[in-house]
């Protein structure tokens, strides 16, 4: 591959083929991909990403900013399936920028229409696309295949430009027993014989060897682990994972148990998923907190948000003894029907260690208990997806660096050149034309990050937060009197060091302040505090960074009297 421009372009005048994206590479969220041409642009997708450290924020978005400069050029944003690192920035996205149409299908929808009615003035022109629907631009034109996931209604994008199709897979895996729908070989097929120019690839489990499990086979196996157990079912799975929510359903009908539902992602997933036929269950399965306090434990389902041990979820609190309506009981079972993600490894087992404490019986998915399967497709299938299509170029998407980098290799295992395997970071620009494919430009790319009440945080505000966090905070006060010192400063530190046993250092950060202070009101005729407090700081903290290899935040605080 060839060494990476940093060129940022803010917009292109010429009709080669682009594609990019805004998020989705060398990370697992946030998934947003563009193809451009000439005047067209398309969008696939508008995803979050949780964030792993808190330091306030909710949720991270991509930096919009490219969009919104080229938003005349935007055609619509076409969205592959219903998860949050899918659709979960529709409503910033449209806060932001002008998207003439939004494309989805199903149970996305629904999904959309409630997150937007979560945000004020903010609507979308919704079209409702189907197996068969074809959109003709003057550049492009958009077809749809269904594939397999852990969410109905899930569709990979094709792209039919005039040097070929760019298709977009989506998430996917091969389930070849699926519980609902099948893949649509018929059209990948299709696609490959008119000629696929490039393809973009799930690589979420591009390092997983063996071929995933069918949703079926698990369902089974829920029904079997329900039948061996005698008390009350605590069963945590994600809230987007439609399938498995039926089939919990189903175990628990079959062995007279009751559905209870905690959380409220699951609550609305569940009601969505009612209203459009994806659960089904006879009347009365699932009951509210009056009928479930009647009932006993061996007559109940608890399902709960929580499996990737989120803080505030309904199973961390349950595990950590806070939950309004549940508290563990002697005989509690605890399902885990997940897996954690990349990142959640450690909080996850922080809670299982928590439920075991408090007495429960816990069952995670392991080769003896198949309780979980992915929705992404492993190392076999992605190979049977390249080999399907057949593509001359290939970009690996929706992926850390080395799911990315794997992908790639399987590539090139199915006999595609690995010259012809490009792997991009988020504002790379893949430029084809009639004779090649190369890495040319970058458009502007990043993080925002958006916070409980849904405004965007600056990045320095992330990163002051971050010190805050990491190494605390030392503030300054100068006294003076007509800008000259009239005492020693006072230093007071939080979460920095522990003052009473730091007394020698204590006084070299405030003759060091002195110093600074002094020799700034000799050297200067203008006196300026905030260039004080710069200069300030500044030398403080290489100062202090020397003494302790740490660099807290320094505030100096000026008294004149």
């Amino acid at each position: 591959m060839a060494k990476k421009t940093t060129n940022i372009v803010r917009r292109f005048q010429d009709k080669n083929i682009k594609i990019f994206a805004l998020g989705g590479l060398d990370e697992v969220g946030k998934n947003m991909y563009c193809v451009e041409v000439d005047d067209e642009l398309i969008v696939i997708d508008s995803g979050i990403m949780f964030p792993d450290s808190n330091y306030g924020v909710d949720y991270i978005i991509p930096d919009y900013t490219y969009l919104k400069e080229n938003e005349d050029k935007i055609v619509g944003l076409f969205i592959t399936h219903g998860h949050e690192d899918h659709i979960g920035g529709i409503p910033y996205l449209l806060r932001k920028v002008s998207i003439p149409k939004v494309y989805a299908n199903g149970i996305a929808i629904t999904l959309i229409k409630n997150k937007l009615s979560e945000h004020r003035n903010i609507n979308a022109n919704i079209v409702e696309f189907g197996d068969d629907s074809i959109y003709k631009f003057k550049n492009f034109e958009i077809s749809f295949f269904r594939t397999n996931h852990s969410i109905p209604d899930s569709f990979g994008i094709a792209i039919k430009t005039r040097l070929g199709y760019i298709v977009h897979t989506g998430d996917f895996k091969f389930d070849f027993t699926p519980l609902v729908r099948h893949t649509d070989y018929g059209k990948l097929t299709r696609y490959a014989e008119e000629g696929i120019l490039c393809l973009l690839s799930d690589s979420t489990n591009a390092n997983v060897a063996s071929m995933s499990a069918s949703e079926k086979k698990i369902g089974e196996s829920i029904k079997s682990i329900f039948s061996q157990i005698k008390g009350r079912i605590i069963i945590s799975t994600f809230a987007s994972n439609i399938y498995r929510v039926q089939q919990i359903v189903e175990a628990s009908v079959k062995h007279n148990r009751k559905v209870i539902v905690f959380g409220r992602s699951m609550e609305k997933t569940i009601n969505v998923s009612k209203k459009l036929k994806y659960i089904n269950a006879p009347e009365g399965t699932f009951i509210n907190m009056r009928e479930f306090t009647q009932l006993p434990p061996n007559r109940v389902t608890i399902l709960s948000t929580g499996s990737q041990g989120e803080p505030l979820a309904a199973l961390s609190r349950i595990a950590d003894g806070t939950h309004k309506h549940i508290k563990i009981m002697e005989g509690d079972t605890i399902v885990f029907s997940s897996s954690p993600i990349p990142g959640n490894q450690e909080a996850v087992n922080r809670t299982i260690n928590k439920l075991y404490r408090a007495g429960c019986n816990v069952i995670i998915n392991s080769p003896l208990t198949d309780t979980h399967t992915s929705g992404h497709a492993s190392e076999t299938e992605l190979k049977i997806m390249l080999s399907l299509t057949k593509p001359k170029y290939f970009v690996p998407i929706h992926g850390e660096y080395s799911m990315l980098k794997k992908h790639t290799e399987l590539a090139a295992a199915t006999g595609i050149n690995p010259n012809n395997c490009f792997i991009l970071d988020n504002g790379d620009v893949l430029t084809i034309n009639e004779k090649k494919a190369a890495v040319t430009h970058k458009v502007q790319s990043g993080d925002i990050y958006i916070d409980t009440n849904n405004f965007d945080i600056d990045n320095q505000i992330i990163r002051e937060r971050k010190i805050l966090s990491d190494d605390g905070m030392v503030s300054i006060i100068f006294s003076s009197k007509n800008n000259k010192l009239n005492k020693v400063p006072n230093i007071i530190s939080r979460g920095f060091i522990y003052v009473k046993g730091s007394t020698e250092l204590m006084e070299e950060i405030q003759k060091k302040s002195q110093d600074l202070y002094e020799t700034y009101y000799r050297s200067t005729k203008r006196f300026n505090q905030n260039h004080l407090a710069n200069y300030i700081s500044n030398a403080l903290t290489d100062f202090i960074y020397e003494k302790t290899e740490k660099k807290p935040m320094i505030v100096p605080i000026f008294m004149n009297y």
